[in-house]
């Protein structure tokens, strides 16, 4: 890139990092049964018009200060299903309030400074947003604490303006280092009320893309003040509750005295009127953690997170409650683990195994006096006979309708051994060791009971495959613990018959097929067609690249008469310019970073997306019917805007709570993953050419130098807890695309290795879909790895470079020439992209 460029973008990252990450307009109050009595406050006059004027008018055409219908119905949808995101995690029966009580202390950074979801390429543009002061107002709340936020406004915008400054006089010029920065809540003393009846203290962090969180007061630790006000409001309040309006984990120790901790997170458009909705009882909280809450201290991680050159992944596959479980640590809040406003009892009627796959049938009651959901959750113990496990898995999930006090449901869980099979680098083979498999349902990690035995009599070898991914200079930790002995009286006993499952191998031989129509094109075509259609200047950069749909991320070249193949952002809805113009050479969006001023006297049109939860939330709720859902809100909004891939759904490992991008992921666990990933995918891809893009494949599990960081994990690390949740979406739910991650894997980049991206996902786990690059960009620094390049990517089977420059069509024409790069090598990548276009066009 050149030097004028990088000067613009330096300038562009400033004005990044010192946004404010939420604008605070008004929402309509949405009821389900009657949509048409919305109304909006302060909202901006909508004329969305289609993006490459070839939309049908739906809806989205109205000029008007009324919400669309697609919006109504999309925030209606969401509303239902929002507080089953929310997790419970201390109750004392003084909550829900009621509906009599109008008047409440509302305390805490997050009551004016609401966040709806993380910074970066995470943040859709939505037409409005209820802070939580706004929504309980709205509710007919009188808050009594309007001195209070007031002040505290004052001290935050001091600190801010202060925190800029130091950010600026700090660089060294490293502007790349500042992406994502965030301020640490500041310390005050503002006089506060100590007694009364109702008070609400709602304690928000945010992070996002390029910087990672940190271990110190006001991120992952409560700051002084948070503390004390926590603790006299928990002691002086006749009902307190303390509200986490944050995308992942804080340190909660030394807060016992708080008897009412909800996790509300981040839920997109409807945040803050879930958070009123739960108070007064209108919903509740069903949600389930999908990573475990504790002390900073206890987490394994903690010494290998965050190098600049090389993070060993020395836990292997003890990450999360694999690590927890299996050494027997306490926790203060584990996985799976959430209560509600009701309890529930579970009752094992009968299992059973035909062939590989057990089944479980269980009675769960309400047992409470209020309404609720509950869900349960299937473990799986394995031998450990050769190699060691974890002390258990989860293997599937469930959740039941609502029941009302005395109902109950039962539900049914099975799962298939072979799925779960364990990896043995040693032979290159995904085996099921010999011994006794302990199967377990229950309602979080720490509270199960045995359901059935297993035995297997000797080890069958599930699938031969080859170690593809290199192996680092350490060996992985073995917990030292030894399993309890428990006892399994009365449990029921099962044997697998070895010849139920059939071990296959794979042969890495896969043929890839070449158009007729691109080998009829010039070499420019097809350079062209593997590289992304870039821009001068940096809207391509930071995910602007597109002309076609005003601030979606990017899209395909304008080839042999193909129509573009447009991308936009996500994963928290479709991400777009909410302002926008359109003249001869397309559409621009207005306001964002790197867009342009529009000419004098343009019209300026609009178009409004729905922000759904982040990715953590959505998996809170274990309801893959409602991350459908989410995904179908997605799909929908594709159509209307002509958006053909969504970059999303992101589905990486929260292997440490200090990842900055961790709201976006969905757990510590693979299974979680990618079983919601495919739920999403399902939902958006059942509409018409709208398509999604999983990602960061793989082990990006940190912000920190992204672009250069190794990730150093041992082949079973990688293949059991990183590339799992990517093979169950691929296998489950046929995603039409795959982005690589920035991060190298073992000292080789992701999008250039091709044991990756043609070995694993193409032969292994028979992925047939289009594979590009995140938006990759030329830095200087003083690093260990270089960054890649583009004729690497193709030789790797990878199929586009994005977001594309100049420089990179050039590398690819120069490596044909030289012979670096083979016809066959880039026809293939080129016939890839060539056949979606002319897919799309049906």
């Amino acid at each position: 890139m050149k030097f004028y460029n990088i000067i613009v973008l330096a300038l562009v990252l400033i004005n990044l990092v010192l946004a404010n990450p939420i604008k605070k307009k008004c929402i309509v109050r949405n009821k389900p049964s009657n949509p048409s009595n919305g109304s909006i406050e302060d909202v901006d006059n909508n004329k969305p018009t289609d993006p490459a004027n070839e939309a049908p008018n739906n809806g989205a055409n109205d000029t008007t200060t009324d919400m669309n219908q697609y919006e109504i119905e999309h925030i209606n949808t969401l509303d239902k299903y929002l507080a089953e995101c929310t997790v419970l995690l201390r109750r004392n029966g003084d909550f829900p309030i009621g509906k009599k009580n109008k008047k409440i202390y509302l305390y805490g950074n997050g009551v004016r400074k609401t966040i709806k979801g993380g910074t970066g390429s995470g943040d859709v543009n939505s037409r409005s947003f209820d802070t939580i002061e706004q929504a309980f107002t709205k509710a007919g709340y009188e808050i009594l604490t309007k001195d209070y936020l007031d002040e505290y406004d004052k001290i935050y915008e001091k600190a801010q303006t202060e925190f800029n400054d130091n950010l600026r006089k700090n660089s060294s010029g490293n502007f790349f280092a500042m992406m994502g920065a965030i301020m640490p809540e500041p310390d005050y003393d503002i006089p506060y009320e100590k007694e009364g009846d109702v008070a609400v203290f709602v304690l928000s962090r945010v992070s996002g893309e390029g910087s990672d969180r940190k271990p110190i007061k006001g991120d992952v630790y409560l700051t002084d003040t948070e503390r004390k006000m926590v603790l006299d409001l928990a002691k002086g309040f006749k009902k307190f509750m303390l509200v986490l309006n944050t995308g992942g984990p804080v340190d909660l120790s030394g807060l016992e005295d708080v008897k009412n901790i909800l996790v509300l997170s981040q839920l997109g458009v409807n945040t803050s009127k879930t958070l009123v909705d739960i108070i007064a009882g209108d919903k509740y909280p069903s949600g389930k953690l999908a990573t475990t809450w504790t002390k900073y201290e206890d987490y394994p991680t903690n010494e290998n997170f965050g190098d600049n050159d090389d993070t060993d992944y020395k836990e292997g596959v003890y990450v999360g409650y694999r690590y927890f479980d299996s050494v027997n640590a306490d926790v203060m809040y584990p996985f799976g683990f959430g209560l509600g406003y009701t309890d529930f009892e579970f009752d094992v009627k009968s299992a059973k195994l035909v062939g590989e796959k057990f089944e479980v049938s269980v009675s769960v009651k309400n047992i409470g006096k209020f309404k609720g959901k509950e869900v349960l959750e299937l473990y799986l113990s394995k031998p450990g006979t050769t190699i060691d496990e974890p002390y258990q898995i989860l293997v599937n999930f469930a959740k039941t309708k609502e029941l009302k006090p005395n109902k109950k449901q039962t539900l049914k869980l099975s799962f298939k051994l072979s799925d779960f099979a364990s990896y043995d680098e040693k032979t290159a083979t995904y085996i099921l060791d010999k011994g006794k498999y302990v199967v377990r349902v229950g309602n979080s990690s720490r509270n199960t009971k045995p359901c059935g035995i297993i035995k297997v009599a000797s080890k069958v070898n599930v699938r031969k495959v080859a170690n593809k991914l290199g192996k680092p200079e350490f060996k992985d930790f073995v917990p030292e613990t030894k399993r309890k002995q428990e006892k399994l009286n009365g449990v029921k006993e099962f044997t697998l018959k070895t010849s139920s499952i059939k071990q296959e191998t794979i042969d890495y031989d896969k043929k890839y097929e070449i158009s007729e129509e691109v080998k009829a094109l010039s070499n420019e075509e097809k350079a062209k067609l593997v590289i992304g259609a870039y821009k001068d200047g940096n809207e391509s950069v930071i995910g602007n690249a597109s002309i076609t749909a005003a601030g979606a991320a990017g899209e395909t070249a304008r080839v042999a008469d193909l129509k573009p193949v447009v991308m936009a952002d996500g994963p928290a809805g479709l991400r777009l310019s909410k302002d926008y113009y359109i003249d001869e050479s397309g559409a621009h969006g207005i306001g964002g970073f790197g867009q342009t001023k529009p000419p004098k006297d343009v019209e300026i049109l609009h178009q409004y997306t729905t922000a759904i939860p982040i990715g953590t939330a959505i998996a809170q709720s274990w309801n893959r019917q409602f991350a459908e859902l989410c995904g179908d809100i997605v799909g929908s909004e594709m159509e209307i805007f002509k958006i053909q891939l969504w970059l999303a759904p992101a589905l990486n490992i929260h292997r440490s709570i200090l990842c900055g991008r961790n709201f976006e992921y969905y757990s510590e666990d693979p299974f979680i993953s990618g079983a919601f990933a495919s739920s999403i995918t399902q939902g958006v891809q059942k509409h018409n050419n709208t398509y999604v893009t999983i990602k960061h494949f793989a082990a990006n599990n940190q912000e920190t130098n992204r672009y250069f960081s190794s990730s150093n994990a041992s082949e079973r690390a990688l293949r059991e807890i990183y590339l799992k949740g990517f093979e169950i979406a691929v296998k489950e739910a046929n995603p039409k695309a795959i982005m690589t991650s920035y991060n190298l894997i073992n000292g080789v980049h992701t999008s250039e290795s091709k044991e990756l991206t043609s070995d694993i996902l193409r032969n292994e786990f028979g992925f047939d879909g289009i594979v590009m690059t995140d938006w990759v960009i030329k830095m200087g620094g003083n690093n260990k790895y270089s960054g890649p390049i583009a004729t690497n990517v193709v030789k790797a089977t990878g199929d586009i470079y994005m977001p594309g420059s100049k420089s990179d069509y050039e590398n690819i024409l120069e490596s044909l020439d030289n012979g670096d790069l083979s016809m066959e090598e880039l026809e293939i990548s080129a016939s890839r992209i060539y056949n979606l276009a002319k897919e799309l066009e049906i």
